[in-house]
């Protein structure tokens, strides 16, 4: 048997120190989908930023921290004011740990029907939160939001996620550049799915400031009535006001049972144990991919699985 002197040594980078929760929001790995992508050229790549490293495990880590920051700057958000919010879950859970942490108070509307792991999550970080009718969705929690901050404008700092600019320039200064990086700035395709479009916008237009020739794809779901949680069927949805429709190169829908055969997949053939979303995402970027000759795809991974590991498709086999 070998020593432990004779044994190669792994190399490892130096760590930079963060002494706060807040200074690990970002920087998150870009992963390749080789095995999902081995029947295409290799001149064909796909990519996808793991935005479970967040540390509240998503991607909303990134517009919450920002519309946070923006609101103390503008003296909107004080330790008398309760920060209010709607949510489907993630950005929720990212208020409640990032404003937390900073020492405020969080209040959220959330629908009733949201994953009993999400519900779990935000009653364990000891958040005030009250339930929409899970009939109308993220729209149903956005319309009792906006109630309560109307109702007692001196109690609340309304984020107001969906209309509040902070959203998307997080991604425009933070989700956009660190792709742009990460691809050697060999990125060609950007896919995004349509939630708040906080992600898509920001993302999109500093990718386009980088490079107008890159195109940007937007997806969501195929109709009204789906299972893709935080993302929104626009036609028959209250659009976002941060949405740019201008933005789109192209528009795609997904369908439900294709992003859950897509997230299992994710999970027994790259080890990736993600979210419905992120599923969506993938059979996205993959549709994008196989059109082209060449090209880098970059898609986003907004969660990982955790917080859907109730959810009955995971028992099917295939």
């Amino acid at each position: 048997m070998p020593s432990l002197l004779t044994l190669p040594r792994f190399q490892v980078a130096p760590v930079q120190r963060r002494h706060a929760l807040v200074d690990l929001v970002g920087n998150t790995p870009l992963l390749r989908l080789a095995r999902l992508t081995a029947h295409l050229p290799t001149s064909v790549q796909v990519y996808a930023k793991a935005e479970w490293f967040n540390p509240s495990g998503s991607v909303k880590d990134r517009p919450a921290l920002n519309i946070i920051r923006a609101a103390e700057a503008a003296g909107q958000l004080t330790p008398d004011k309760i920060l209010l919010d709607s949510t489907s879950g993630n950005m929720g859970i990212a208020y409640a740990t990032l404003a937390t942490t900073l020492g405020y108070r969080v209040e959220l509307v959330i629908p009733e029907n949201a994953s009993p792991e999400r519900l779990g999550i935000l009653r364990a970080l000891g958040v005030m939160f009250t339930l929409s009718s899970p009939l109308e969705g993220s729209d149903g929690a956005l319309r009792v939001a906006r109630q309560l901050a109307a109702a007692e404008p001196g109690k609340y700092f309304y984020a107001n996620q969906y209309n509040n600019p902070a959203n998307w320039q997080a991604h425009y200064h933070s989700t956009g550049p660190e792709i742009y990086a990460q691809t050697d700035e060999q990125v060609t395709h950007f896919v995004a799915g349509l939630g708040t479009s906080g992600t898509f916008t920001g993302t999109s237009r500093v990718l386009k400031a980088f490079n107008p020739a890159i195109r940007a794809i937007a997806f969501q779901p195929d109709s009204p009535f789906h299972g893709l949680e935080g993302l929104k069927h626009l036609e028959t949805a209250l659009v976002p006001e941060i949405y740019d429709p201008t933005l789109a190169d192209e528009q795609l829908v997904i369908g439900t049972e294709e992003a859950y055969a897509m997230t299992r997949r994710l999970a027994r053939e790259e080890g990736l144990f993600v979210g419905i979303s992120a599923g969506a995402a993938a059979v996205a970027a993959l549709r994008v991919a196989e059109t082209l000759t060449a090209g880098t795809v970059v898609t986003v991974f907004p969660d990982a699985g955790y917080k859907y590991v109730s959810e009955r498709f995971w028992k099917e086999t295939r």
